[in-house]
């Protein structure tokens, strides 16, 4: 056996896992780790402004592509901390990344020694196994697990706190007789599965809800073909878009409270019988349980069996990773129809397909200020089905998921439930990362490209190209509409004039001035009409100059997007269209 110091063990196993880029912040306690990928290569370092950025950089890598594990470097103390909201965002959304941070030495962490912070217990509630090492030789197992861990039931994060004097220590390792660990993976069984279809067959306006554990299990064809089998409408959540295209005939709207369609809701309103699909029935999804469940059977299907019943009980649970299920859903369907018991649902799925083609919100508004509909309705033109879109939280998040149209797995990458502002950005450049070749969009407001806007240089300086669409109304949107509720606009401006750039008049920040001095390029947007050929400069601007491209549009101040208390009680404040 070779002896080698524990954190070059490390770095080996990290390669054969199948690791290839990191992102992170180098510092004292985790320079061993530097030293090692230094020496022994093939890992591609991506230097990040900030560690938080770093984390989500990592999440969008690991979104991107099946199989994918985004890794985050830093050092002690606050970047381990730095590091949380991006731990949490991951764990939210079932996605695996490993954080990896330094540490003080193991006979200090008692001490309060300089930047010695207790990492493990921090991270404990947002990850599946958050772990100090504090012997040498157990470097090669917990690493391995590690990537088990991640990999196994729910994926989800992990982090591993290195002490410095545990990466230094000389350890036995040969890296030719390591292997990775089988994930776990649980499955449908055959009974479960005629049950399942059997009830489904029983109903007469039953829906498919796609969730993104048919993402996270790279199923999408799978379910797609299932769809079609027992010919049932689909309602997608905001993890399972683009498990379908948004054009297929079985693809009825989303749904929710916020990121709706009309004919979405509707649709669900007049079902009878829910089949969930690796969702979670979130409450953004849901809206009021005594509306969303009342006169309605249920199945929930989740590789995760404590999330069966966590919200409410389902008339069948079962525990399954989504792929392994589709298999034999698709086979009990199979039989069923070559008995000739399969149900027609040809009526149910063309008014389904009728409230798609009618139920319609008005995007194409021409008025000045700007309408950010508007966005939007350029955006579909402008941007082909390859498209990913990237977006994390606020109007800009929800109008989007409202407006926009996607059609593949993996092209709408959005933090759902944790919705940190700022991720949008550097969840980007880590989607560029993975896949260079498929053009990557995000979708800001102005105080979400605030948040993080320093990962621009990140884009600039390791050359990942992209456009960043920045909806530029001053305001704390989503926050000053859900105001309303308390009669109040307290707290939620962001408009000043700035003395030195009058021409944003009251919309403070010179978001162009902050994107040039970054390194990247940028365009400013007064005009409806302006908005196309913006976005089409931008394709050029980025394919010429390889950084990221921000399109600044902006908007009127104030814009209520449809959104309410309930799926039944939805507020249109703008025009809609009923054909």
């Amino acid at each position: 056996m070779a002896k080698m110091r524990a954190i070059e063990a490390a770095v080996l196993i990290l390669k054969k896992e199948g690791v290839s880029c990191a992102f992170g912040v180098p510092g004292a306690a985790i320079n061993p780790m530097y030293a090692a990928l230094k020496k022994l290569g093939g890992i591609e370092h991506i230097l990040a402004r900030h560690v938080e950025g770093a984390s989500h950089m990592a999440e969008g890598y690991t979104r991107a592509e099946a199989g994918n594990i985004g890794v985050c470097i830093g050092t002690s103390g606050p970047a381990g901390t730095d590091m949380i909201t991006g731990l949490y965002s991951a764990s939210a959304d079932s996605v695996p990344i490993l954080c990896i941070t330094g540490q003080a030495p193991v006979a200090k962490l008692h001490k309060e020694d300089f930047q010695a912070v207790d990492i493990e217990s921090i991270a404990k509630p947002v990850t599946k196994m958050s772990v100090t090492i504090r012997e040498a030789g157990q470097m090669p197992g917990t690493f391995q697990k590690a990537f088990y861990e991640m990999r196994s039931g729910r994926p989800g994060p992990v982090l591993l706190d290195l002490p410095i004097d545990v990466q230094m220590t000389e350890i036995e390792f040969d890296i030719d007789l390591y292997e990775p660990l089988t994930p776990s993976k649980t499955a449908a069984t055959k009974a479960q599965a005629e049950r399942a279809v059997a009830m489904l067959n029983e109903s007469e306006k039953p829906l498919l809800v796609a969730g993104g554990g048919i993402v996270n299990a790279d199923a999408a064809a799978l379910f797609k073909e299932f769809a079609e089998l027992v010919n049932v409408p689909v309602i997608q959540t905001l993890r399972g878009w683009g498990t379908i295209s948004d054009e297929h005939p079985l693809m009825s709207g989303r749904m929710g409270c916020q990121a709706n369609h009309r004919c979405g809701n509707a649709t669900y309103l007049e079902s009878d019988f829910v089949f969930g699909i690796g969702n979670r029935w979130a409450n953004r999804h849901t809206g009021d349980l005594n509306t969303y469940t009342k006169g309605r059977k249920f199945i929930h299907v989740d590789i995760e069996p404590t999330q069966i019943g966590r919200v409410f009980s389902p008339d069948l649970g079962i525990t399954s990773d989504a792929g392994e299920a589709l298999k034999v859903f698709i086979e009990a369907a199979k039989e069923l129809k070559a008995r000739g018991d399969m149900k027609d649902r040809t009526q149910w799925v063309a008014e389904c397909a009728e409230r798609k083609r009618t139920m319609l919100r008005r995007e194409d508004f021409d008025c000045s200020p700007i309408k950010p509909q508007r966005i939007y309705h350029e955006m579909n033109k402008a941007f082909g089905p390859e498209t990913r879109y990237v977006s994390t939280i606020g109007l800009a998040q929800i109008a989007a998921n409202q407006f926009l149209h996607v059609h593949e797995p993996r092209h709408w990458i959005n933090a759902c439930q944790a919705g940190p502002l700022g991720w949008t950005m550097p969840a980007a450049l880590g989607v560029v990362k993975a896949d260079p070749v498929k053009p990557v969009v995000a979708i800001s407001g102005d105080y979400d490209f605030q948040f993080m806007m320093e990962e621009l240089a990140v884009g600039a300086q390791f050359n990942l190209p992209y456009i960043h669409v920045l909806i530029n109304n001053a305001y704390l949107g989503l926050i000053r509409q859900a105001q309303k509720a308390f009669d109040i606009d307290h707290c939620v401006q962001l408009s000043f004039e700035n003395i030195n750039a009058p021409e944003v008049k009251e919309y403070g920040v010179d978001h162009k001035s902050v994107v040039e001095g970054l390194g990247c390029k940028a365009i400013r947007v007064f005009e409806p009409e302006d908005i196309a050929p913006a976005l089409e400069e931008a394709k050029k601007l980025m394919k010429e100059h390889k950084v990221p491209v921000v399109v600044e549009v902006l908007t009127e101040r104030v814009t209520n997007i449809a959104m309410g208390p309930d799926i039944d009680k939805v507020n249109e404040f703008e025009d809609i269209i009923d054909l």
